[in-house]
């Protein structure tokens, strides 16, 4: 389950990069958040083939494999929260010089 959901997270989050430098708004929190999601999406892709090759199912569809995926898109978007703000804060700086 977090396989997919941290997929689904990359997604959105390119989406909202992809959207950001359409509009010519700095883009930088949100692509940093698409590279952390896609690496963990790797990174779960790998367990989910290694898991298939020890015979076990390609996907963990448990109420515990859901509550990691969830702590790990909150992450995400705390993360996505702290580059935002950082973002915005030396815009700030940078108009008023």
């Amino acid at each position: 389950m977090c396989e997919l959901m941290s997929i689904a997270a990359t997604a959105v989050f390119v989406w909202i990069s992809f959207r950001a430098k359409r509009a010519g708004h700095p883009a930088g929190a949100a692509s940093a958040t698409a590279l952390a999601f896609l690496g963990a999406s790797l990174m779960w892709s790998v367990d989910c083939v290694q898991s298939l090759l020890a015979g076990e199912g390609l996907l963990d569809l448990s109420v515990a494999d859901a509550a990691l995926g969830f702590v790990v898109v909150f992450a995400g978007v705390a993360l996505f929260s702290v580059l935002r703000l950082r973002e915005a804060r030396r815009a700030s700086r940078a108009a008023v010089s």
